[in-house]
């Protein structure tokens, strides 16, 4: 699993590559988290567009992100979501809580 990200004005975008499962989420719950904690955005982007499994371990990566975001008054949604991942993001009920773009 790889993670990059980008900060375009207030908006940090962090797009992950690779398969998320119980391997790599709390590597990605901790990155994530840092990447919010040193650009402080007032929106995050999880961009899902090379990511083709995920686990249900990625939900944790979303809730954790958005939580993070929120103690900010941020706001997080996800983007280029398709496939398994969007399944297992379905069935969790994520589009709920998330905007999914």
């Amino acid at each position: 699993m790889k993670m990059t990200s980008y900060l375009q004005g207030r908006q940090l975008t962090v797009a992950l590559t690779g398969e998320i499962d119980h391997h790599v989420a709390k590597t990605l719950i901790n990155g994530v988290a840092d990447k919010i904690d040193t650009f402080l955005p007032k929106h995050c982007v999880l961009d899902f567009s090379d990511v083709a499994f995920m686990d249900s371990s990625g939900i944790a990566v979303v809730i954790n992100a958005k939580r993070h975001m929120e103690l900010l008054d941020g706001s997080l949604s996800l983007q280029n979501v398709s496939g398994q991942p969007k399944k297992v993001l379905d069935a969790a009920g994520i589009g709920r809580m998330v905007e999914m773009v």
